[in-house]
């Protein structure tokens, strides 16, 4: 998502996991957002507001009093910025939001505030599920502000359970969420990624070169626009993304028997994954030792889940989008593939191309529509690809 035109403003209190603010501020700045840090006088004591002033070029305001503050900054700032972001929260600023206190300039902005609010708590366990630390959070969720749940692990008292502040990517994925306009609320989408893996015997099985980023990153940007997605996942190694319903699965007909049971409910089905066209024909039960006269392995089809999915859409009316990694007649194959499965939209891309293969975090992609047009889409990050093929796929089905 492109946060060039956003103005953020992140406020630091007094709490150990400042430091890690500092990365979400760069976050912030890197995808262009205008990043505006405010800090508590003790959130000075665990990070110097000249770290926050380097990484977002900004002048950090801690003091309500500071001769460089414009004397209406308190109301204006939380009035003009789109989001405010607190990270970390402690238990004294949330009791302050709760309360309506204003006793500094972070505090009494909040008062003033018109922009949407992120709260990321972060404290010690006991202190995170004392009640009256619940009965504030309870309070200022009523209210219209979002909480984002602490993370669980060893926190810096040496305890262990939740309170840790979310890491940076997860803060800076949740703004890129409340920040999105939900252009897909309501929509049903089901996403799959990844490989297939098929067993040779309890050793050994074959894959692809599939990494999953593809899916992985569709599946992000139809939550963060707001459709409900579900995600069916060969094995990879990405998190999945925050608000998605995933299903974890191995085998080709193992991601066959999920999709089909989901497909039904759908209004839009993704194929991003690379399920394998083959299996062995049968599944040695011990390790197969080295024979001198072995020399292949028998091979039997897999379901055709693409093709599959096409044959009964219109018993259930969704968008069918799929995808062709070629390594030559990209166009041609790609039509034929469009074609056979009864496809909406296909988007094909040359995996011999530098930068546009399965493991890169980019692509580049060729658009085939199912009225015959075409459309090149040039070098991008598959996080870009995604809300453009979104973009596609929404103005399809609005014809």
């Amino acid at each position: 998502m492109n946060m060039r035109d956003k103005k953020i403003i992140v406020g630091v209190t007094g709490g150990i996991a400042a430091y890690k603010t500092v990365e979400l501020v760069r976050l912030l700045v890197r995808e262009g957002a205008d990043t505006f840090v405010a800090m508590t006088e003790h959130a000075t004591r665990f990070v110097s507001p000249l770290t926050f002033e380097t990484i977002s070029g900004k002048r950090v305001i801690c003091d309500m009093f500071d001769r460089e503050t414009v004397p209406v900054d308190h109301v204006s700032r939380g009035q003009e910025a789109d989001l405010i972001v607190v990270a970390p929260a402690t238990a004294n600023f949330i009791s302050k939001m709760a309360h309506g206190m204003a006793d500094d300039f972070l505090s009494t902005m909040m008062l003033a505030a018109t922009a949407k609010i992120l709260v990321c708590p972060s404290m010690n366990t006991q202190m995170f599920f004392n009640p009256v630390v619940q009965d504030n959070l309870r309070l200022i969720a009523i209210r219209g502000i979002t909480v984002m749940p602490p993370e669980e692990g060893e926190l810096a008292c040496h305890t262990k359970g939740p309170g840790r502040l979310p890491q940076p990517e997860c803060i800076a994925r949740q703004v890129q969420i409340m920040l999105s306009e939900p252009d897909l609320s309501g929509l049903k989408m089901l996403v799959t990624a990844g490989p297939t893996v098929e067993s040779i015997d309890p050793v050994r099985f074959i894959t692809n070169r599939s990494s999953g980023r593809m899916g992985y990153s569709l599946a992000r940007a139809a939550r963060r626009r707001g459709a409900s997605v579900t995600l069916v996942s060969g094995p990879v190694s990405i998190e999945t993304p925050e608000g998605v319903s995933c299903i974890s699965v191995r085998t080709t007909e193992d991601m066959r028997q999920a999709v089909l049971e989901h497909c039904r409910n759908m209004d839009v089905i993704i194929k991003a994954a690379a399920p394998l066209d083959y299996r062995p024909k049968v599944i040695a039960g011990q390790k197969i030792k080295k024979i001198k006269d072995r020399e292949s392995i028998e091979m039997v089809r897999t379901p055709d889940i693409l093709e599959e999915l096409g044959r009964i859409k219109a018993d259930y009316g969704y968008t069918l989008v799929g995808f062709a990694a070629e390594t030559e007649s990209l166009t041609a194959h790609a039509s034929e593939k469009l074609k056979k499965k009864n496809l909406d939209l296909i988007a094909a891309n040359d995996v011999t191309q530098e930068n546009a293969g399965f493991e890169s975090d980019t692509n580049i992609i060729r658009l085939l529509y199912r009225d015959g047009r075409t459309e090149d889409l040039p070098l991008m990050t598959k996080d870009e690809l995604a809300d453009q093929l979104l973009d596609r796929i929404k103005e399809i089905r609005e014809g």
